[in-house]
Formats: structure tokens, sequence, C-alpha cells
């Protein structure tokens, strides 16, 4: 039987092959399937199967929707941060647990209000002028 050292190692090994099959799988799976074509460039999709209509090059999004998106994402994650402290809540003395809890709570609540005052939240109307 192989030291536990050498075991711990085959353990990390075995989990980064895994990792890096996992990492290529969809370049490879990807280039199985996509459509053949040789010298001709198309602007086709293939994703879900059906035949495109219109042009995707058409559609324009606002800044706003991304500015939503990255502050959702940053509260988000921000909010995981709460689990570990619920989770733990009883095992911390006094008003320890409370009062970081408040403080946490506190700065992404002024992060909130200072995003809500630069503007991001109010939505320019724009109208079309006949």
């Amino acid at each position: 039987m192989p030291a536990p050292h050498v075991l711990d190692f085959v353990y990390v090994i075995v989990v980064l092959a895994g990792g890096v099959i996992a990492g290529f799988a969809p370049f490879v799976i990807s280039d199985i399937f996509r459509p053949r074509t040789v010298n001709k460039k198309t602007m086709l999709t293939y994703e879900c199967g059906m035949d495109p209509y219109g042009s995707a090059w058409d559609i324009r999004f606002g800044a706003a929707y991304y500015l939503y998106a990255l502050i959702f994402l940053a509260f988000d994650v921000d909010i995981l941060y709460l689990f570990p402290v619920a989770a733990a809540y009883d095992r911390v003395p006094g008003m320890q647990g409370v009062l970081e809890l408040f403080l946490f709570v506190g700065i992404l609540t002024m992060a909130i209000a200072y995003i809500w005052v630069k503007g991001v939240f109010t939505w320019a109307i724009k109208r079309e002028e006949n």
C-alpha cells in the first residue's frame, strides 16, 4: 500500500485532470458539432436548431441593463456572506455578532444609497420625434 502522502498527490492529480477535462470539454464538443464551412464566413446561428430571422446586429441594448446586471451580481455575492453569519450566529458571544451584522448591512445600504444618488436607477426616457 502506498504512503498516505503519495495517495494525497494522486487525489490532487485526479482532481486537476478532472478540472482540465471539464474546462476543455465544451470547446471539443462545440468543435465536433459546429457547422462545417470551408472558406466561407457565415453569420447564421447554430445554437437552438431554428432558422434565424432578422439581423442580430440591429438590436441595441442600453447601458443601464448592464449596470443593473453588475449591481445585481455585486450585491448577490455580498448577500452570500450573510449565510455564514447566520450559521455561526449562536457561537459569537454577546452583541458582537449583531453589531458586525449591522455594520455589514449598513455598508451595503450606503453603497445602494451612493448608486441611487449617482442616478444609476433613473432611466432616461427616449422619445421618438416624428
